[in-house]
């Protein structure tokens, strides 16, 4: 039996530095976290969005770095 090391296997693609969005709903639902925000509070979007199963990373960048969310094709 060889022995493989790590640097035998085929080195992945590079990755977008950002992931694309995996669906509308996803899309809809940090949309309207937005809006929470904008209406309510930080807190109450942090909530909702929690509460939708958005990733705690993807809240953080959407309502605490408006300048690095995504661009809405229009």
């Amino acid at each position: 039996m060889e022995a493989h090391s790590v640097l035998d296997r085929p080195v992945p693609a590079m990755q977008p530095s950002r992931q694309q969005r995996s669906d509308a709903r996803c899309s809809e639902i940090v949309n309207k976290g937005i809006a929470v925000q904008d209406c309510f509070s930080t807190l109450c979007a942090i909530e909702y969005l929690k509460s939708n199963n958005v990733r705690a990373d993807v809240i953080e960048r959407v309502l605490l770095h408006p300048d690095l969310r995504r661009r809405v094709p229009h």
